[in-house]
């Protein structure tokens, strides 16, 4: 196979993001007088589902038991999204959540390789926006043939929607292409798509099953042993 695309996962992936996702949801509930907190251990259990908005349901669904929701459900849990999302872009600008070893020079060198480059997230394009910008400049949209992310198709990871709806935008076989993410649900959407799948891993993550990954790593500070196993010639 001759590799011609690289598709990223963001949070976990890119970026060491969950902690900051964590806080902010923190803030927004604080800030809409709830008395919610999610510790890590419990944030762990969150991340089962993929989804700022459906990690609300899933919370109040299966750990608030007894809670009378809101009339207007729905609308409250888009609000309490919308506000957490401002904390956590508020928090990428100001470069609190850097990119992950290796992923800047992957990027550049791929580009230089003549990879095609291309984004499959379940995070909103305002957090993609956030974090890029900071990370690769202001121009950083032109990395990406295409951008996949946020509530674009009707079902998130685990389901394989978002990657094939990149494979479409790309025009590109999944054996054509190659994934990198960082959890059982990305790793299990991937792969539901057809595509060679690669894990780093992160504290929330490194426990979980990747037995189908092509291979599994800690992060990619180790550029050349990663260029090896995909065949880049950077």
């Amino acid at each position: 196979m001759t590799l011609k695309a690289i598709i990223f996962d963001v949070d976990g992936t890119l970026a060491d993001t969950e902690d900051g996702h964590r806080k902010s949801f923190n803030k927004a509930f604080a800030e809409s007088g709830l008395d919610w907190n999610w510790d890590v251990a419990l944030y762990d259990k969150l991340l089962k589902v993929t989804g700022g908005k459906e990690r609300i349901k899933y919370f109040v669904s299966d750990f608030l038991k007894g809670y009378t929701k809101p009339e207007n459900f729905d609308d409250f849990v888009k609000h309490l999204h919308a506000v957490k999302t401002g904390h956590y872009t508020a928090m990428l600008r100001e470069g609190a959540i850097p990119l992950r070893p290796g992923i800047k020079q992957l990027i550049n060198d791929a580009r230089k390789a003549g990879i095609t480059l291309a984004i499959a997230t379940t995070t909103t394009a305002e957090n993609v926006t956030a974090l890029l910008e900071v990370g690769l400049g202001k121009d950083w949209a032109n990395y990406f043939a295409a951008n996949g992310c946020g509530d674009i198709v009707p079902h998130k990871k685990p389901a394989p929607d978002i990657y094939n709806w990149v494979l479409n935008e790309l025009k590109l076989a999944p054996q054509d292409c190659i994934a990198l993410e960082d959890s059982y649900n990305g790793l299990r959407s991937a792969l539901a798509a057809g595509i060679k799948t690669y894990v780093t891993t992160n504290p929330y993550t490194h426990k979980q099953d990747f037995a189908d990954a092509e291979a599994v790593l800690d992060d990619l500070s180790d550029l050349p042993h990663f260029y090896s196993m995909i065949g880049l010639r950077a």
